[in-house]
């Protein structure tokens, strides 16, 4: 009976845990964005002018302007210089380059990675991502092989590793990047939505 009782409290715990951490993590944003831009705001409007909410709204207006920004070649250029500048700052550009890798890991882009292939390495097949496919890209001392490069992915951790494959050892995945990685990650545990295509490997 208490085993029960236990094993019935710990799923609606890591049911309720997603959703929880979810919705404190929107409403810590926006809090910090009321807290930071209402102060601005404050200060340069009439009292009256003012109303709550309004700092988060401004940010996700800014927030929203960046990203129009992004879009033009010549800021893309100068936010890549101030980012260089950056990568050269003594302990700036550890902390730096480890934060920006972690958004870059999750980015929404799917420029970020490639196809979702299976890899074979021995017996073993495993999932992972093509990063470059341009021999041209690659380091010269790889670019006479017919190779291409395969980021795989550790589970239950952020960092995997970049393997350079011949193409023959790599064949197509029959799943979408974000379903691929959701897998990856959590070690299959997520299993594959049963609304999509069934991946081509079972066991990776």
């Amino acid at each position: 009976m208490f085993k029960s009782i236990g094993t019935t409290l710990i799923t609606g715990f890591f049911t309720l845990l997603p959703v929880v951490l979810t919705i404190y993590l929107l409403y810590w944003m926006a809090v910090s964005s009321e807290q930071i831009m209402g102060d601005a705001l404050r200060y340069l409007l009439p009292k009256v002018a003012y109303f709550p909410g309004m700092g988060t709204i401004a940010g996700l207006v800014i927030v929203f302007f960046v990203g129009l920004l992004m879009k033009a070649v010549l800021v893309r250029q100068l936010f890549a210089l101030g980012e260089n500048l950056l990568y050269h700052l003594p302990i700036i550009k550890t902390v730096y380059r480890a934060i920006r890798d972690l958004f870059d890991f999750f980015s929404p882009k799917k420029e970020s990675f490639g196809r979702v292939v299976i890899v074979k390495i021995a017996n073993l097949e495993i999932i992972g991502f093509v990063t470059q496919e341009d021999p041209q890209r690659l380091p010269e001392a790889f670019r006479d092989r017919d190779c291409v490069l395969v980021y795989l992915p550790m589970s239950y951790m952020i960092g995997g590793y970049t393997l350079l494959v011949p193409s023959s050892d790599i064949r197509p995945c029959k799943m979408s990047m974000d379903e691929a990685m959701r897998f990856a990650l959590t070690a299959g545990i997520t299993g594959k939505d049963t609304g999509s295509a069934k991946p081509s490997v079972e066991n990776a």
